[in-house]
């Protein structure tokens, strides 16, 4: 059983990357060989037949990333709503089907903007609206051992990383595990996967983790806040207006776990030494 998981995990990897020829240099010796790179392919959602965008991924859980980032985006509202989720045979698009009205997707249709994501993730909502939202009950605390326990088990789940180099982890997690994790070149892609994954399979968020290897800024923290995680964890360090969100929104953010490093950013009294 062992040997037939790793051999389904090398299988779907080498879907996921290309092996490319290039010029290594150490020191002043200069050599040719070949490295994984990670694979970037467009994907374009349509909800309701409507199209509604292209993003750019790895083509890993298309359907996860699809339904989760118009869960995130507002789209979507009640799982018993959403009636079908299509993809084609190539992986390059995917098709919603909900009984929901559709009317903010005309709406904001053709008002996408850029952030500041890797893999340019896209976002529809206005960061300020997010001000009026109701803070969040975050009764959540968490050892400073185990925040790096999670880093740890992050790391060592992302066989894609170690092979690649070139894609952002994130987990929804317990205090003590991880319990969904996925991997894309866009942190936002990312997050959107354990959206929708959370969306579909109905589960409760309200005292979970959200624990990624990226930048923690206004766009993660408030789709966070839309699924009413009320703490994220990252490697990397947060921006001034997540922090702002964070406190306004009563959620803790904690960052830049590396090493024996570890930074509360917002919500300290929830952080036990």
């Amino acid at each position: 059983m062992r040997q037939i998981r790793e051999n389904m995990l090398t299988k779907e990897l080498s879907s996921l990357t290309k092996d490319v020829e290039v010029l290594r240099v150490t020191g002043d010796r200069c050599r040719s060989t070949r490295v994984s790179v990670v694979r970037e392919i467009p994907l374009t959602i349509f909800l309701n037949d409507r199209e509604i965008i292209t993003l750019l991924c790895t083509g890993s859980h298309i359907d996860r990333l699809a339904v989760g980032f118009l869960k995130s985006e507002g789209l979507l509202q009640q799982r018993s709503n959403l009636q079908n989720v299509e993809t084609d045979p190539k992986g390059e698009t995917v098709r919603v089907y909900t009984n929901e009205s559709t009317e903010m997707a005309e709406h904001l249709f053709g008002k996408r903007t850029l952030t500041s994501g890797c893999g340019k993730g896209t976002i529809f909502y206005n960061v300020l609206d997010s001000l009026q939202s109701q803070p969040l009950e975050n009764q959540l605390t968490i050892k400073a051992n185990q925040v790096r326990k999670l880093m740890t088990e992050l790391h060592k789940r992302s066989e894609l990383y170690r092979l690649s180099r070139g894609v952002h982890n994130c987990g929804l997690a317990t205090t003590k595990k991880i319990l969904i994790f996925h991997a894309d070149i866009g942190r936002h892609n990312a997050v959107d996967m354990i959206i929708g994954e959370c969306f579909l399979k109905e589960l409760d968020t309200t005292d979970k983790i959200l624990v990624t290897t990226g930048r923690i800024t206004s766009e993660i923290l408030i789709k966070a806040a839309k699924m009413k995680i009320p703490m994220l964890i990252s490697r990397s360090a947060a921006t001034s207006l997540s922090l702002d969100l964070a406190h306004n929104l009563n959620m803790t953010i904690i960052g830049y776990v590396r090493g024996g490093s570890i930074l509360a950013y917002a919500g300290g009294e929830n952080l036990i030494c």
